[in-house]
């Protein structure tokens, strides 16, 4: 066999088995061919398409950065169990997935990368694509997926395929090490034989390690909540991942103990659930943060504590609050001077610690006072879902029309601009997957190709992709992939006219919006004062075949939101939304805070006075989220 065949069909025999669960791990292949891989990876592909079209099947794509976007999506679908493999030629084709590799390895999902190289034998150098560096004749653009890869190798020879593909089914499965896994192929290598050993090619399974918390830290755990007035959980993805949310809910009913919710952790309760209080940080609701604030103990279960979950480590100000840190990497779980980090499984950890609190529940008046403040925010959400009949209506009036339209079982996508941030304190998730925002590293393009790759996962839920117009610019070109196979998707495409969040922070720090309009440039050489641009991105939409319904900007605008939405839904192909709003008019406010610095010296008083305002919200900052070992039960 060629080296590119015997790793294609090694990919098609690869299963990963959590518990009951065993699913292909390489569910498919992206491709897109040019003189790195098509004599190889491409070949080996055409030929199994007619030798055993089943074993590993092949999907077009539009941009190599789309295509790990789209495997990435797929990934959190299915609980980490399933990915691609994504191929690209020698050179920029490679370099588009760099952006996709940082995607997948900041938020712990996998995915196969397999860039093209030049030729490992240099007869032919310098190649088309190849990168010259005097100071290093070895180096080659695809050593920029270092940094970004969980695993990293080069085929240099063919004998060393069999470790380079062994070593990446193992990061590939590891709920601890997995994220980008990228195996760099020269483009001589791939069409090199080799001889392959029946045992290379057999079923092989890799079982997704569950463990379970060290004797005895599962009691220390129970006694530090016990001894809590105001205990809290912060739930994070590893809840998700780990299939954990039925246990969660059976905890948190038992205990009484309440929930705010990271990006990644959306789901793990339903919206209306008693203890559920929404999203934390900053862009939690006012229920969450309130309570973080007077935490005396904060459980955190999955999660990283970024800077939004932490609200920039402004969130926790109880002067005595502790750190349970449960996470299956000792890296998140030791973070930040976590008192007891537990590094195990979510979901056996919460089963073990119900046990363990048998009996236990938190005092009557904390329930009373954390319920009071849910159904307050609760009631501020209804009010900001309320249609004003705004010809420009906010994007909270739009994401209320959409959430009301959607099913339960439908999974509202997004990963960057205004739109998570007010999606993480509106949208009401009813299902444990029912919430798919990228926030780890906020990519703008991931939108389309991500909801392509959810409605790939589940064919029995409607993927709504909720995107603004600079995300939409970003990358749209998937929609052509879609079309192709027939993926049936919903796009909500909220047109401003610029980047909307950017604009807002830009007048947080006293910028006033600059830089952020989509305008013709004016006489100064800005874009500040001229006219808006003719920007038809619904006729852009339409021309690659999909369906598009436009909401004319009338007192209407949100009534035929909702009446395209059920069209949508009843639709058996891709769909596009398109309506316009006022970015000015903002979401209800959580009581949380982003550190974003601001120029310490300005000339504009705009910049003066935000620097005195961000000087004053630094002052609730904590050097560490909790105290270290000595004191802490």
């Amino acid at each position: 066999m060629t080296v590119s065949q015997a790793l294609i069909e090694f990919l098609g025999h690869q299963f990963t088995v959590d518990g009951d669960n065993r699913a292909r791990t390489i569910v498919g292949t992206f491709g897109i061919f040019g003189h790195g891989n098509v004599a190889g990876i491409g070949q080996a592909l055409k030929q199994l398409s007619v030798d055993e079209p089943t074993l590993m099947p092949y999907h077009q794509a539009r941009n190599e950065q789309g295509m790990v976007h789209e495997s990435i999506a797929y990934s959190r679908m299915t609980r980490r169990r399933s990915t691609f493999a994504c191929a690209a030629s020698v050179g920029p084709g490679s370099t588009n997935m760099l952006t996709g590799a940082a995607v997948a390895t900041t938020n712990r999902l996998p995915v196969l990368l397999l860039p093209s190289d030049t030729f490992a034998t240099r007869v032919s150098d310098p190649v088309l694509q190849q990168l010259e560096l005097p100071q290093d004749a070895s180096m080659s653009v695809n050593d920029a997926f270092k940094p970004l890869s969980r695993f990293f190798d080069r085929v240099n020879r063919p004998e060393q395929l069999f470790s380079a593909a062994l070593g990446a089914m193992r990061v590939l499965t590891d709920p601890v090490e997995t994220g980008a896994v990228t195996i760099s192929l020269p483009e001589d290598v791939q069409a090199e034989l080799i001889e392959v050993p029946a045992e290379f090619l057999a079923d092989r399974e890799w079982h997704i390690r569950r463990p379970r918390p060290d004797r005895g830290i599962i009691a220390e755990v129970a006694r530090a909540i016990s001894r809590a007035k105001r205990p809290m959980i912060v739930a994070g993805g590893g809840v998700i991942y780990s299939d954990a949310a039925a246990a969660l809910r059976a905890f948190v009913e038992a205990t009484g103990i309440p929930v705010g919710l990271s990006q990644a952790g959306m789901g793990s309760l339903t919206w209306d659930h008693a203890q559920n209080l929404g999203s934390v940080g900053a862009t939690g609701t006012t229920a969450a943060n309130r309570a973080a604030a007077q935490a005396d103990l904060i459980i955190g279960i999955g999660t990283r504590y970024s800077d939004f979950t932490a609200a920039s480590r402004t969130a926790f100000q109880n002067a005595d609050v502790r750190f349970i840190n449960i996470n299956i990497a000792s890296f998140d779980a030791f973070k930040h001077g976590s008192a007891i980090p537990v590094v195990a499984d979510a979901r056996e950890s919460i089963l073990e610690l119900t046990e363990a609190l048998t009996g236990f529940h938190v005092a009557a008046d904390f329930v009373a006072d954390y319920a009071r403040d849910k159904a307050t925010w609760d009631a501020a959400v209804d009010e900001s879902f309320v249609d004003r009949r705004l010809a420009l209506p906010s994007q909270a009036e739009i994401i209320g029309a959409v959430q009301q339209a959607s099913d339960p079982r439908d999974v509202v996508v997004c990963a960057a601009g205004s739109l998570p941030g007010d999606l993480h304190k509106l949208w009401r998730v009813r299902d444990d997957l029912g919430y798919h925002v990228e926030y780890a590293f906020s990519c703008m393009g991931y939108e389309i190709a991500g909801g392509i790759g959810v409605a790939r996962a589940d064919k029995t839920r409607d993927a709504i992709v909720m995107v603004g117009d600079g995300s939409y610019l970003m990358m749209h070109s998937e929609i052509v992939s879609a079309v192709a196979e027939g993926i049936k998707f919903i796009i909500v495409l909220i047109q401003n006219h610029g980047y909307a969040s950017i604009g807002h922070l830009s007048e947080d720090i006293g910028s006033q919006r600059f830089g952020t309009l989509y305008r013709y440039q004016d006489d100064e050489g800005n874009f500040e004062k001229g006219e808006i641009l003719p920007i038809d991105l619904a006729a852009n939409a339409a021309s690659y075949g999909l369906d598009v319904i436009s909401i004319e900007p009338t007192a209407n605008a949100i009534a035929d939101l909702s009446a395209a939405m059920a069209k949508s839904k009843a639709s058996n192909r891709a769909t596009l939304i398109h309506i316009n709003n006022d970015p000015r008019l903002y979401a209800p406010d959580g009581e949380g805070w982003w550190d974003v610095p601001v120029a310490a010296v300005s000339t504009l008083p705009s910049t003066q006075k935000a620097r005195a305002e961000y000087l004053e919200n630094r002052t609730a900052q904590r050097p560490l989220l909790g105290r270290g070992t000595a004191d802490r039960l």
